[in-house]
């Protein structure tokens, strides 16, 4: 019998949405120098929805807070997209109250992670949630 968590795909890929340039900046230090992944940044929704299909993300990592569509938007368009309905998401937001991130959680977001974030952690913490999603898949 084998392990649900050694059979799990492992998180390369992660389509990151945020409009602030700086908190990208940090982002992709994180994401990409420090925890080796695949990254591809969009500055709002509209972009993220052209970007999608040629990218083909494991996981969207998305700021709530953005101008024209915020995150909750963007999330139901790109799930729209074809083959996108079960796209794995997960919000990042300096709005965390309690009925906030069960609001996320309730529109489908793996997670919330809170800003101001832990940069060290942060691809830790996408992975944590990425296993989590694939051991409750199979």
């Amino acid at each position: 019998m084998t392990d649900a968590s050694a059979c799990a795909r492992p998180l390369q890929r992660v389509l990151y949405i945020e409009d602030d340039e700086d908190i990208q900046a940090i982002v992709q230090v994180a994401l990409e120098d420090v925890g080796g992944l695949s990254l591809r940044i969009c500055s709002g929704g509209r972009e993220a929805l052209e970007a999608l299909p040629g990218f083909q993300p494991d996981l969207v990592l998305l700021d709530v807070m953005m101008p024209l569509m915020d995150g909750p938007t963007t999330l139901r368009a790109l799930r729209d997209l074809p083959g996108c309905a079960e796209l794995p998401a997960v919000f990042m937001t300096a709005r965390a109250q309690p009925s906030d991130i069960a609001h996320y959680e309730g529109i489908g977001a793996l997670g919330v992670i809170v800003k101001p974030f832990q940069a060290a952690r942060l691809a830790q913490q996408l992975r944590d949630m990425w296993r989590r999603h694939q051991e409750e898949r199979s």
